[in-house]
Parts: structure tokens; sequence; C-alpha cells
């Protein structure tokens, strides 16, 4: 028998699912900061910061209570977070870190050769020397491995230590020990990870089954090929043959499109949605998402789920651009209504608004722009910046 979800009810689960659903303004601490990183399943990193560093508006859109120094403290000081790959460079518990140990190996069998192709002779000697001078003298960031006549560049014109950092790294015998402005300090794995964490092994078929069940277990419902995405660690094949292997544990159900196109076949774990009545309802404020966050990591998902089509247009060239170079996404209650154009000047102290643009259907009511201005000042003062500055005409796309 099949279980046919309505809509609603599918986005609610997933919001829920993805730390969307409790109240944003109830105490956090750090316990709870780890824990929410656990529930969610990881938060990814990036470099740009037009208001503030992704990892950080993430976690502060769930929880306006959230401490950087609490993470940091998480992430370089206890151990119990640590910085690797899921889709991209990400921040995951260190609880997980032993099923990471089987995409090191793969990492180190498959693309490690092709990085061996790209940067030819003397790429496994660099390696070696670059690890063995780490394990003597301690961690390192990669300028102090520069060679003196090296030119900068971008990631094709890495020095040969720069290389060999990301691959050690890529390999989980180095580890982000720590970040320095934003700049990665490597030390050997087994001196940034808790040797209780370090330590463990599961057999293959164990990390095949830990990364299917968890990732269901965050998605709340999914096909195989969003099981396999989720963390980035199996193929859609082994999630398949996973799916095949338990499916007396699994339910079918069909979710209903936010824009009424075919229902989307997928699976859930038995039981559902016996407890959709405990699902709580997302707070009705005006919420500024993160381009990274989690609920719009699979592009596909989101536009099926909410009816939001969303692209980051940073690498699009300016003139081709349709919104900007870095919008947010503004999620209310459970509705993703439209994108901010914003960024934070610290310089001037203020956080400018450059243009809104919301959804066909969502007008700009008083009450949703007071929401929103809100919204935009809780912003501005996580952001450290003094006042919100509207831009003439940042309204006029909604008139």
């Amino acid at each position: 028998m099949t279980i046919r979800l309505s809509n609603r009810d599918a986005r609610r689960i997933f919001l829920a699912k993805q730390g969307l659903s409790v109240a944003p303004h109830r105490a956090l601490g750090k316990d709870g900061l780890l824990r929410l990183i656990e529930d969610i399943g990881f938060v990814q990193v990036d470099s740009i910061a037009t208001v503030e560093r992704a990892h950080h508006q993430i976690l502060f859109s769930r929880n306006q209570t959230y401490r950087r120094e609490h993470l940091t403290e998480l992430l370089e000081e206890d151990g119990e977070l640590f910085e690797h790959w899921t889709h991209d460079a990400s921040i995951i518990p260190s609880r997980f870190f032993v099923y990471w140990k089987h995409r090191f190996k793969w990492e180190e069998e498959t693309l490690t050769e092709r990085w061996r192709k790209w940067r030819g002779d003397g790429f496994d000697a660099g390696c070696d020397e670059t690890y063995q001078r780490i394990a003597s003298n301690g961690a390192v960031m990669a300028r102090d491995l520069k060679e003196e006549d090296h030119a900068s560049g971008g990631w094709w014109n890495w020095h040969p230590s720069k290389t060999a950092l990301e691959v050690l790294w890529r390999q989980g015998k180095l580890a982000i020990a720590r970040r320095v402005n934003f700049q990665k300090v490597y030390d050997l794995t087994e001196r940034v990870i808790p040797a209780h964490h370090y330590e463990g092994h599961v057999s293959h078929e164990e990390f095949i089954d830990w990364a299917c069940r968890s990732a269901l277990e965050r998605l709340g419902f999914a096909t195989h090929g969003e099981i396999a995405a989720f963390w980035d660690l199996v193929s859609p094949d082994e999630a398949k043959a996973w799916v095949a292997a338990h499916r007396e544990e699994l339910c079918d159900v069909s979710i209903e499109s936010a824009n009424g196109g075919k229902p989307r076949p997928s699976y859930a774990f038995a039981g559902f949605p016996d407890n959709l009545g405990d699902t709580p309802e997302p707070p009705g404020r005006v919420r500024v998402l993160s381009p990274f966050d989690p609920l719009l990591r699979d592009r596909n998902r989101t536009e099926r789920l909410f009816g939001f089509f969303y692209r980051i247009e940073v690498f699009v060239p300016e003139a081709k651009r349709e919104y900007g170079y870095y919008v947010f996404p503004l999620l209310e209650g459970d509705r993703l209504i439209g994108r901010i154009d914003m960024r934070a000047d610290r310089k001037r102290g203020s956080l400018d608004v450059r243009r809104l643009w919301l959804e066909p259907g969502i007008k700009a009511s008083s009450g949703r722009i007071e929401r929103l201005e809100a919204e935009l000042d809780r912003i501005a003062r996580f952001a450290g910046v003094d006042e919100v500055r509207l831009h003439d005409g940042w309204n006029d796309a909604n008139s």
C-alpha cells in the first residue's frame, strides 16, 4: 500500500527534519549546538562572507541564540566536530568520523590517482615529504610551505605542497586543526580527532547501512538517488541495493508536488506517517537562509516541495544574472516566499538591502514587510553592524 502525502505535510516534515521548525529563540548552548548539527547531519562551509559565512548563517537561521565561539570550541578544542567533504566542504560531527574512513579509502584509491596524473613526477614524494614535515614539526598552513618562486593563482596553479596538503586531507591523513582568518591549519589527523572517535572501525556493510539509514532519517522520505546524494558517500546503485535489502523496514510514499506535477514515488521508514501529528508547525516569522542551507542542498527537491527555483549566480557573468551575485532565500512559515540581495558594509556599519523579490502570489503586505524588517534587524545584529539601510527602490519589484 502506498501512502499519499500532501505537499503541505511533506514540507512540514522536511522542515522539521532540517531543524527549521523549533522556536528559533530557545536557549541553545554548546551541547545543544552539537545536537543540532548531529540532527541535520552537516553544515556546509563556504568562504563568501557577503553578510556572514555560510556555516554561521545556517546555524543562526535555526537558532538566534547561536554563538560562534561555541562552534569554534567544538571544532578546535573539544574535537567533537571536524571538517571534511560531503557534497562539498562541511562541518561534520566527529561521532561520524568512523564512517568517513571509508570515504578516505575511496579518495586514496580513486581521486588521488587523478591528482597523481595531474601533478606528474614527484607527486608521491611531495606528499610524503609534506606529511613527514608536519609529523616532525607540527601543524602548518599552506603559506608556510610555499616555494619562494611560486606565483599565486587558482587551484590549477597550486604549488606542490598546497596540493599535497589537500590530497592528504582528502585521504584522511591530515585534518583541519583550526582556521586563521579562514585559512586552514593542517595537522596529523590523530592529533586532531579525539581517540574515542579516531580509533573505531566499521565494516563496509555497516558503512553502507549507516550512510543510507541516517540519510533517510534526516530526509524523512526520499528516493534512492536522494538517499545517495545526502552525504555523497555512497552511489545511487548502492543506495538502490540498500533499499531492496531493507524493504521490510520501509514503506512506499507518494509525495505531492508543489506545482501540481506528477507525485514523486519515495520511501520512508515503516510507521510513517503515524507521528505526523507530532510534527510542529514551523515559526511564522520570516527568516533569511544561506544560499548553502541544507534545505536547499538538493535544488530539484526544493523545487518539487516548495515550488521555488533557486540557483547561486556567483559564477554567472553579471550581465546574465537574473537576480544578483549572492542572493538570500526567504523562508516564512512553511513556504519559501522570495529572495533578497543584501550586503554587510562593516566600514559603514550597515546592512545594505538592495533588492527584494517575492514569489508570484506572495504579496508585500505591511505585516509581511514588518516581519522581514524584524529579521533584517536580527541579521544586522548578528553580522555586527549598527543599522539596516534600505536602498531606494529596494521593494519596487513587488509593487
